[in-house]
């Protein structure tokens, strides 16, 4: 992972949740419901594609994607319900070492915010299970703002609503898309591999004193 773009020392850290802070991804529920494995892959690329999903991060509700999609693929009904009604399987859990680094800022009083494509059904219970999901000092929903990243609109919301600037703040994704959309509207930003890269680069960036041995 390469140090953060920009100049100068961040003044607050953006973090994504998904992918970043949580375990989320879909094959850890339908790795349950499908006994091949390449069926699985083909049903996520050709039918609950990601392309689909992003309405959920718009705000649209599943009563609402769910029928046409149904229609199109009868055989697969219930694998498409289960989207929604057991959205939470896709979910393996925190990544504890983020969560870890996330916690030294949070002592070490960077202010610290969230910037997520959610949907609006799972992210409040998902606020209330995990703990750390409160420490933000601000958290912007996409379901909840009709926008979501990529879009650059997110992201100057989120840099509006809690004013902040936008070359002094470090935005952390796993998607690099999402990267590149931060960097585009100035913010500094880091692509996330791994707990050990980002600890490397938030060091790179003078957040963090020193790696732990």
């Amino acid at each position: 992972m390469a140090a953060p773009s920009g100049n100068g020392v961040p003044r607050a850290v953006v973090f994504d949740l998904g992918g970043v802070l949580l375990d989320w991804n879909p094959r850890h529920l339908y790795r349950e419901l499908f006994d091949d494995e390449a069926e699985m892959e083909w049903f996520l690329s050709e039918v609950c594609t990601m392309k689909w999903h992003h309405a959920h991060d718009l705000g649209v509700p599943p009563e609402e994607t769910l029928p046409p999609l149904i229609s199109a693929h009868p055989e697969y009904a219930e694998m498409i319900r289960a989207w929604p009604e057991r959205s939470e399987e896709m979910l393996a859990g925190p990544i504890e070492a983020s969560v870890e680094i996330l916690q030294e800022l949070k002592e070490a009083a960077v202010p610290i915010y969230a910037l997520t494509n959610m949907e609006t059904w799972t992210y409040p219970g998902r606020r209330e299970r995990y703990p750390f999901l409160r420490w933000f000092d601000g958290t912007v929903v996409s379901g909840f703002e009709g926008v979501a990243k990529p879009d650059p609109r997110v992201f100057e919301l989120l840099l509006d609503r809690f004013g902040l600037n936008a070359p002094s703040t470090l935005f952390i994704d796993d998607s690099p898309r999402n990267v590149a959309a931060a960097r585009d509207v100035g913010m500094q930003a880091i692509e996330f591999e791994s707990p050990p890269a980002l600890r490397d680069a938030l060091v790179a960036a003078g957040l963090l004193d020193q790696s732990p041995d």
